[in-house]
This record gives C-alpha cells, structure tokens and sequence, in this order.
C-alpha cells in the first residue's frame, strides 16, 4: 500500500505510446499455424485494391424494356500463393429504366457490404430467391419461372458464386436421376398417340371426310374428294 500524506491537487491519464498508437491495423488471419499465420481472409476492414477483377451479367426480362447489366468486383487473396482466393467484394447493377433506381442503390450497398463482411455469403442466394413479386413473376427462355426481378439477381449471383468456386454445382445423386429418367419416359410413353392419326398415309392438310370419317379429304381440280372413299362434293 501507498500512503499519500499530501493534498491531492491533479491527475493524469496514462496514454499508450504513440508508436502504438500509429501501428498499422492487423487483418485476421487464418487459423492453423506454420506457413497458414501468413494467410490473410476476407475481412471488413480490409481496404479496397485499387484494381479488382469483376464480371458482368445482362439481365433481361419481359416485365421491363431495359435490360440490367450485374457487375461484380471480387478480391484477390493471397495472390501468388497456393492459398490464393477470389472473394466477391462489391456489385453494381446498371438499367436505364429509373423507376428501379431506388431500390436498386440500397440493394446493392447492403449486399456489397456482406460481401465485405466476409463469411459465408451464399446465404444471400436463397433470400433473393425467395422474394415473389405480388403481381406475378415470369418465364424465362427455356422454361424457368422467375417470381421476381430480384429472384432473378439471386441467380446471378448464384451463378458467379458457383464460378469463382465459393458454392458449389447443384447436382442430384443418383437415385434422383433415376427417379427422373422413368418419370420421364413413363410420361412420354402416356403421350404417345394411339389411334388412326399416329400412322397418317394421306397428304398434310388433308380434313375429315363426312361419309368415312378418315382424314384423307382433299382438294382435287377444285373439288373435295376423299382419298379414302371416293366421296365427292362434286358428285
């Protein structure tokens, strides 16, 4: 104990060194040990390059004339190293339709800012997916529906994800593709046609014939004739 026997008349704060003070912020790093100390992850302190590689996407749809052009920046980690990364770390969307243009700005600095924040983000896939337009979504070309322009965006970015190796390809297992495969043909098979029309002889175009009921009447020096009968409007 310190017995203070004088009248205390001022006080101080210890401060930390300046040399301390001015240290360069220390990004985390991965976990391991050894050579992994040296890895450096995706953190959002980490300061924006300032050259970064980046994709773009055309979204076209029907509910809109102007098309929306995605593009999405990534980070190169550890470049030059066998830990090299490609991270996203920010995305765009330019249209010329403005009626978006708000939703549009706010949309993209809170997904760019979880890209920054680093982690998983494949959880942003499903939760665009997942929103539906009120007034109807639409079909795309080649028979995919879309509930909404922003189900939409969460396939694009989906589709990057998958590029750049951070999710992987969607794939069934086997017993799913077999499942598929007889559904399938069982369903082609049901289709199938089964009575006179499937193994039609008569020409194209022709119609049915009143007195035979065969397809086989047509038009002959200006007359129907049935091809199967002989039944003429001509008599």
């Amino acid at each position: 104990m310190i017995k203070i026997d004088k009248k205390i008349v001022g006080y101080a704060v210890n401060q930390p060194a300046a040399d301390a003070k001015d240290a360069k912020r220390e990004f985390k790093r991965e976990d391991g040990g050894g050579e992994r100390a040296d890895v450096i992850r995706m953190h959002e302190k980490l300061e924006r390059p300032e050259m970064l590689v980046g994709s773009t996407y055309k979204v076209k749809t029907p509910v809109s004339d102007h098309a929306m052009y995605v593009t999405i920046n990534d980070i190169i980690l550890n470049e030059g190293t066998p830990y090299e990364k490609r991270r996203p770390f920010e995305i765009f969307i330019n249209s010329k339709n403005l009626d978006h243009y708000q939703w549009i700005v706010a949309l993209t600095r809170i997904i760019s800012a979880v890209f920054r924040k680093g982690g998983d983000v494949a959880f942003l896939v499903e939760e665009l997916k997942a929103v539906f337009d009120p007034r109807g979504g639409y079909w795309q070309p080649g028979g995919r529906f879309m509930p909404s322009i922003i189900a939409e965006l969460g396939h694009v970015i989906e589709k990057h994800l998958i590029m750049i190796g951070l999710m992987g390809t969607p794939k069934l297992d086997a017993g799913q593709q077999q499942l598929i495969a007889e559904k399938r043909a069982e369903y082609e098979e049901s289709r199938k046609q089964k009575d006179a029309f499937s193994k039609n002889t008569y020409p194209d175009g022709a119609q049915m014939c009143g007195k035979c009921n065969t397809v086989a009447l047509v038009l002959l020096d200006g007359c129907q004739t049935c091809l199967a009968c002989g039944d003429s409007k001509c008599g």
